[in-house]
Formats: structure tokens, sequence, C-alpha cells
């Protein structure tokens, strides 16, 4: 109860710089593992003997774990302090790393990613309440700034620096080079913080509504990514899959309605603007992580770029994030967030409309223009949405609101991802199905083509392999468009719900934080 007025005094000098430092590295590199492995996945399927689809586990598995963990952050918080499950979480966190470099097969990768998923749910929580406390309170604005910056920046270096390493080092060293800065920033934060714990208390946890978060989230995650492979509900465990994520989600619900203790408190969705800033949220959120997944992939999988040039195409739009954010957070509390969330969803239209006329002879900065608009989009997207969520969400709550808003988000952009893996390549089959019908001997302009493929010196069948592969090229390409159509759409229908939610009240500098 007097814990509030006993709380140590900031650090200052060297020792308050070097544990800023060691608090943003935690964030870092949790945040940069989110986009790190994008562009390399089909190096990663390659190497492990898997298809590009079974690649994209790799990604949804930890996304997924990741949101699981979130929620149980701030009981571990409290019931161990902060310091200490902080430190544990980035000391686990190093270790899955390692174990995710050294990975033999994609099973054991994914394995490996559940597990680190799993146990750096406490790094972005922890690294954000510790670095509030570190800092004198004239100087909150700073910490919060070093937060942020650093959960924009770890985007831009994830592509860039997987790319590099995938194609001139080994993919094993983008989760690899995380073991020396793991254990560095654990052991800095614990020599400096140690001594500055926060309170423990005995606090009871939900058990039940933790195991049945896991099952029914994790019964949907694998119907989505096994889906596609055992033709869908033509398969009797796909059925079981279903049945289990459906009959888990209404258990779930129905506890955590009724549970003193819930891990995820379900009434706050009782509250106008955070039921709909939080769905608002998840359904951008959700748009924006499908593509970020599936730019990359398709560039490098049908356009011929490496993961170093996929990388660079991606990079853009965290450059431009980091500019706009602090500008757009001051502007926040000078208007409605309502209109700025609008800006935000109108970019992100704007720049998926400009995607669906990519060709496949499209030019690098053909690539690179949307995605400069998306970092507008990106800059002001994440602490809008966050701001009208929490509005009208009472003080103590924040951190389980903020919770279950990580946790929602994370979660929505991982069934994005596996969704929209899917519907790439039932669209691309039925693309090539369509013009396969009128690529016969007896069409014109195939004959033509075949002819002219014929002159330059190329057999039969070797002509007829260049057509077939335009024929997937050009599928791959239409399929491509058509899901950067949907993701405008979504985007404007986005738009149009925030206006469903009430006015909030001015920005503060907490939420500012939290965007991310």
């Amino acid at each position: 109860m007097s814990g509030s007025p006993a709380q140590p005094a900031p650090l200052t000098g060297t020792t308050l710089a070097v544990t800023a430092i060691a608090l943003a590295l935690g964030t870092f590199m949790q945040v940069l593992d989110t986009t790190i492995a994008n562009v390399s996945l089909p190096t990663i399927a390659g190497n492990l003997g898997a298809s590009t689809d079974q690649s994209t586990w790799v990604i949804t598995s930890f996304a997924v774990s990741n949101g699981i963990g979130v929620p149980l952050s701030g009981w571990l918080m409290g019931r161990f302090g902060v310091v200490r499950t902080f430190v544990v979480s980035v000391i686990l966190f190093t270790i899955a790393s390692f174990l995710c470099g050294i990975a033999w097969s994609l099973p054991s990768l994914i394995l490996f990613r559940i597990f680190q998923g799993a146990v750096s749910g406490p790094m972005i929580p922890g690294s954000q309440a510790l670095l509030i406390s570190i800092f004198p309170p004239h100087k909150r604005g700073t910490a919060l700034g070093i937060w942020s910056i650093t959960t924009l920046v770890a985007p831009i270096l994830g592509p860039i620096l997987g790319g590099y390493i995938s194609d001139n080092i080994h993919w094993g060293w983008i989760f690899l080079i995380n073991v020396p800065f793991g254990f560095l920033a654990a052991f800095l934060v614990w020599s400096n913080l140690a001594a500055r714990e926060t309170a423990t208390r005995k606090l009871p946890i939900d058990t039940v509504g933790l195991g049945l978060l896991v099952v029914w989230v994790g019964a949907l995650q694998l119907m989505l990514d096994l889906g596609k492979d055992a033709d869908w509900f033509a398969s009797t465990h796909i059925i079981v899959l279903a049945i289990v994520a459906a009959v888990g989600a209404a258990a779930w619900l129905i506890w955590e309605l009724t549970e003193e203790h819930p891990i995820v408190d379900v009434r706050l969705f009782k509250i106008r603007n955070f039921a709909i800033g939080t769905l608002v949220l998840c359904l951008g959120y959700a748009v924006f992580f499908a593509n970020v997944l599936l730019l990359p992939l398709w560039l490098q999988t049908n356009i011929g770029y490496t993961a170093t040039w996929a990388g660079l195409v991606a990079a853009p739009s965290g450059l431009v994030a980091v500019l706009i954010t602090p500008p757009a957070a001051r502007f926040l509390g000078l208007t409605d967030a309502r209109r700025v969330a609008s800006f935000a969803f109108a970019a992100f239209a704007i720049s998926y409309f400009m995607r669906a006329n990519f060709t496949n002879d499209a030019a690098f900065w053909d690539f690179v223009m949307p995605m400069l608009v998306q970092g507008v989009a990106m800059g002001t997207f994440f602490v809008t949405m966050v701001t009208i969520s929490l509005d009208g969400v009472p003080p103590d709550k924040i951190p389980s609101a903020s919770g279950i808003s990580n946790f929602s988000r994370i979660v929505a952009g991982s069934f994005a991802a596996s969704i929209t893996t899917t519907i790439w390549d039932q669209r691309e089959a039925l693309h090539q199905s369509r013009l396969a019908e009128a690529s016969t001997g007896f069409s014109p302009v195939f004959r033509a083509a075949l002819d002219r493929l014929e002159h330059l010196g190329l057999t039969d069948l070797q002509a007829f392999g260049v057509m077939v592969r335009n024929l997937e090229l050009q599928s791959y390409l239409l399929a491509t468009d058509e899901l950067f159509w949907i993701s405008g759409w979504l985007s404007l229908l986005a738009l149009g719900l925030v206006w469903f939610t009430r006015r909030p009240k001015p920005a503060g500098g907490p939420s500012v934080a939290a965007a991310d």
C-alpha cells in the first residue's frame, strides 16, 4: 500500500544511459524477431527441405505463442517483480534464439519459435515499465520516446538484416545474432536494477482460462496452417481442430465472464471505444501484417529478388514511420484522434491500391513508392488506435486493457498471415487453370508465342516449359494484385468503423508509448 511513496530515486549519468540502452535492446530484439524472418522464408524452406507455404509457420508460430504469452505478463510481473521477470524473459528468449539458430528441421525450428514467442511476452511491457521508472518524472517523455523509436527502428532493420544474412552467411544467424546482445542486456539490467525490484504479492492465476486460451487459439491456428494442404473440411483432423477451436472459444468466453481474476478480462469489451477500437486495431494490423509477409514472399519466389533486395523494398516504410511518429503524437493532442486514424487508414488504402497495379516487370522504385506511403500510415496508425481504444477505460484497468489489445492484435496478425497465404495459393491455382484453358495448341496467340521461342533456338519442350512458367508467374501476379485490392477495401472499411467510436479525450504520453 505504501509502495508508491517509497519508489527508488531515478538513475543518473552513465548508469542511466547504459540501463536505458540495455532495456531498449531487449525491446529491439523482440520486435526485430517479428520481421527478420519474413524475407528469409524461401531460404529457410529450401535449406530445411520444406515448401514455402510450410515455412510461413515460422512466422505464425512465433506470433501466436507470443500473443498467448502477453496476457500472462501482468501476473508474472506482479508475482515475481518487474526486474526479475524482464531479465528471466530476456535470458529465456536468448536461449530460444540459440535453439532456433541451430534448428535441424522445420518441425524443430517451429517448436523453438513457439518457445521463443511464449517466453518473450513480458519483454516489451517490462522494458516500458522499467524505462519509465529509471527516468525522473519530467523526462518521462524522453523515456517513452526511446521506447517508441526502438519499436519502429527494429522493423526497418529486420528485413534488411534478415535478407543480408540469408544471402551472404546462413539463415541461422538471423537468430544467433540475438545471443551476445541478449545476455549482455540481461546482465546490465540485473546489475543496475536488481536493488530496485518492485514489490511482489501473491496473486491468483486463472489456470483454467489460460489453458482454454491455449487450446482454442492453438487449434484455430493449426487449422488455418494445415487446412490448405489437407483439403480443408474434407479432412477429418481439420474438422476435429475446427470443433475444438469453436467449443474451446465458447468455453473460454463463458469462463472468463464468470472468473473473478480472469487471464483476459473480456468484460472490458462492454466499453464502446475499447470494443470497437480493438476491433479496428486488429483489422488494420491483420491486413498490414499479411502484406508484410506477402510482398517479400512474392518478390523472391516470382520476381527473382534476393532476400537482401526484398528487405530493401520493405525497409523505407519503417524509416518514414520513425520520422512521422513524433509529430503525429504531438498533433494527436490537438485534434480528434478519429481524424488522424482516418488519415492512417486512407494512407494504408492508397498504398495497397498502388500495389494492386504491380506487373512482373515493375522496377525497384515501383515497389518502394507504395511502401513510403505505408510508412506514413504506420506512423499514425498505432498511436491513434491505442488512444481511441483506451479512452474510457478506468485507470486501474489500463494495464489489463493494453494487454488484451496487444494479445488480440498479435493473434489477428498471425491468423491473417495463414489466411492470406491460403487465399494466395487458391487464387493462383484458379487463374492458372483459366489461363491454361486458353493456352492450348489451338490458340493462335499461344501458338505464335511458341513459334517465336523456337525461332530463338529453343526446342519444342523448352519453349513449352517457358510458356508454362510464364503462366504460373502471371497467375501469381493476378492473385497477388487481387489480395492488394482486397487489402485496400478492408482499410477503407476500417476507416468507416473508426467513426462508430466516441471522440476520445486528447492523447497523452502513455498512450503513445503503448502504440506498439
